[in-house]
């Protein structure tokens, strides 16, 4: 249910995304910032903010694996794997208030964007 809500929200925000391709850059830049903000909160001791941020983070990374199609080989399985490694990562960075779980997903995170940009730029 949760997924299908950051997924609405970023459809309802940008009704006007050419494609799906800039759906999923927008997602991954989205995780980027929610992950800061949750950061943010964690060394403000904000933590009701902090678990809001990672929820939201979490949604995206399913919808994301929600989204997949594994008809095109074994890419899908891969980003899957990848995808629920990062949402352990950010339940740890939730339960231990853990920056440097965030930090990982986000150099994970900006990988996956810089390629993911570099693909659709061709």
């Amino acid at each position: 249910m949760r997924s299908n809500l950051a997924y609405s929200e970023y459809t309802q925000n940008n009704v006007s995304i050419e494609s799906k391709e800039k759906l999923v850059e927008m997602l991954y830049e989205g995780i980027l910032r929610f992950n800061y903000q949750a950061k943010k909160a964690i060394n403000s001791k904000d933590y009701e903010k902090k678990s809001y941020w990672i929820n939201r983070s979490v949604d995206i990374f399913v919808e994301l694996i929600n989204s997949l199609n594994y008809d095109g080989g074994d890419t899908a399985h891969y980003l899957n794997g990848l995808y629920q490694h990062q949402i352990k990562l950010l339940t740890t960075a939730n339960m231990q208030n853990d920056v440097e779980s965030l930090d990982t997903v986000n150099k994970v995170v900006k990988g996956l964007l810089e390629a993911w940009r570099e693909i659709n730029a061709k």
